[in-house]
């Protein structure tokens, strides 16, 4: 398969982690803003907002304010919210915010929404973490009917949401978790499922949930465990390794801390070196630019995290720059053809 000449492959992750020392949040979001908005033109598909609370490294809590000002320096580059962490939010104010968002970008956002996991969350919100499933099944039940702009009772009142949104529906969301509970709520309303695992019977649970609540079943999107969820491009990988591993092992340890028990997503690895990280974890990865130009070549994405674990938008620049370049000569024929 070949890659035309000004291909989109370039999806950009940015969950904003500036652990001490290292570079300031303030430059980290502005280095992200103009990174995207430096992509559109030079390969860039979407940018993807993550969302936690409470970290200490100041991982990104406000996915769709960060998203917003994306959209405002953007004109066509998709944007994916995920996953936005629904028990935490008042649902109608979501809703106002979700459509408002949705004309800012004219309909370029998209979100994957999840249940959450970490204890300190729930206790930030108030929220029982033990409740989570059905808390996050009322919201979820609202925020459909809401997001289309009708007029709503609930508990005794009545809601609309204006403006209406720019996209008929509303935007686009789908249901993300790699359990078959969360398979099976997907299904129940009838969303795609975006999942972080590849967990025996996932397909099969959502696909009957879907049919035993009346829905025709979407799609269900599984990650490959050989596909790596961090990405960078460089002409020197050693000393790629040894100028971005630092910020890279901090990134896996610290999902690693929040995710004790999880060895099925690919962005987990126990490693405790970097040279360790480069050795067993598939989520990252260095690549040279030729295997780089393979992999556009037949059809991949490369999946960027330019400001990995906090690193410097003067460090990171260069790779995206490089990354850039890649898709560019993806698309020209090699030299002995």
């Amino acid at each position: 398969m070949s890659t035309a000449a000004g291909s989109h492959v370039l999806v950009l992750r940015f969950d904003m982690r500036a652990p001490q020392p290292g570079a300031a949040p303030v430059d980290l979001y502005a280095a992200a803003l103009e990174m995207c908005a430096w992509s559109e033109h030079r390969g860039g598909i979407a940018a993807v907002v993550c969302e936690h609370h409470g970290s200490l490294d100041g991982y990104v809590p406000s996915p769709l304010v960060l998203g917003t000002a994306i959209a405002a320096r953007t004109v066509q580059l998709r944007i994916m919210l995920a996953a936005v962490l629904l028990p935490f939010y008042d649902v109608v104010r979501l809703a106002e915010d979700m459509n408002v968002l949705d004309l800012v970008s004219r309909g370029r956002v998209s979100y994957v929404f999840g249940i959450g996991y970490r204890p300190e969350e729930f206790e930030q919100f108030g929220v029982d973490r033990r409740e989570r499933g059905r808390v996050a099944e009322e919201k979820l039940r609202l925020l459909v009917r809401l997001r289309s702009g009708e007029e709503v009772e609930h508990e005794g009142r009545r809601i609309r949401i204006t403006p209406p949104p720019y996209t008929p529906g509303g935007p686009p969301i789908v249901w993300g978790g790699g359990s078959v509970a969360a398979a099976r709520r997907a299904g129940r309303f009838g969303l795609g499922l975006q999942a972080n695992a590849d967990t025996a019977g996932l397909q099969e649970a959502y696909e009957d949930a879907c049919r035993a609540h009346g829905h025709e079943p979407s799609f269900v999107h599984v990650p490959d465990p050989n596909e790596p969820s961090v990405v960078f491009v460089a002409d020197d990988v050693e000393q790629a390794w040894a100028e971005l591993g630092p910020y890279l092992l901090h990134d896996a340890r610290m999902y690693a801390a929040w995710n004790p028990d999880e060895n099925g997503v690919t962005f987990i690895s126990r490693a405790n070196s970097v040279d360790e990280l480069r050795a067993t974890a598939t989520g990252y990865r260095i690549l040279q630019p030729n295997d780089a130009v393979a992999h556009v070549r037949t059809g991949g994405a490369l999946r960027l995290a330019p400001l990995c674990g906090g690193i410097p938008p003067d460090v990171a620049w260069p790779y995206l720059e490089r990354a850039a370049a890649v898709v560019a000569s993806a698309g020209q024929p090699d030299d002995d053809r």
